[in-house]
């Protein structure tokens, strides 16, 4: 039998049961709840497994685990939608949230209750990705390729509003029409997603 690796993320004692929820909500089955003499709960789904254990008293960072799979659009759109079950809306900011997803995506991030990081990865994503930050681009143009690293692949939405407002107030006015476009339906995107 192959060796395998189970990622371990944490949950506090007194979460434990609210995080094992939220994984039901997204179809695992729970294999595992203990609260004492310490926590341990795990959780499976499609042949992969998720462990977790308690947050040491003053730790606070966040732990990640990958997860590949076959079709990372069609687990996002699963995922979506019993979120909106569960919530009555897909949570994007906070904890929990899944990050938004675009058609050409091989990855989209879900972040539990405890602020774990749970990456999902299309099992045949190319091994060179394109990140932008282009040497060929100028003015907007290169702002908004930056705000879209901020935004899909750093999940800064933050960060990305505030590059953006700059990249506008330098490079607006002789801004490409199509580029001023794309930057005015950004802000508002963003700004939407903020408040």
């Amino acid at each position: 039998m192959p060796e395998v690796a189970v990622p371990m993320l944490w949950s506090r004692k007194a979460h434990l049961s609210e995080l094992l929820d939220f994984y039901r909500a997204l179809d695992f089955e729970v294999t595992y709840e203990q609260s004492r003499p310490y926590v341990y709960g795990a959780v499976a789904r499609n042949g992969y497994q998720l462990h977790f254990t308690g947050r040491p008293e003053g730790v606070d960072a966040e732990l990640s685990c990958l997860v590949f799979v076959d079709d990372v659009a069609a687990c996002h759109q699963e995922f979506s939608a019993a979120l909106r079950v569960r919530f009555g809306r897909v949570p994007a900011k906070g904890a929990p949230r899944i990050t938004r997803f675009k058609p050409g995506q091989s990855r989209f991030t879900v972040v539990d209750p405890e602020s774990n990081h749970v990456l999902v990865i299309q099992r045949d994503e190319p091994l060179e990705l394109e990140y932008g930050g282009s040497k060929e681009l100028e003015g907007l143009a290169r702002v908004l390729d930056n705000v879209r690293i901020l935004r899909d692949f750093k999940n800064d939405d933050a960060m990305a509003l505030k590059v953006l407002d700059v990249g506008l107030r330098r490079y607006g006015p002789s801004a490409a029409p199509e580029d001023l476009q794309r930057a005015h339906q950004l802000r508002a995107e963003l700004a939407a997603e903020s408040t």
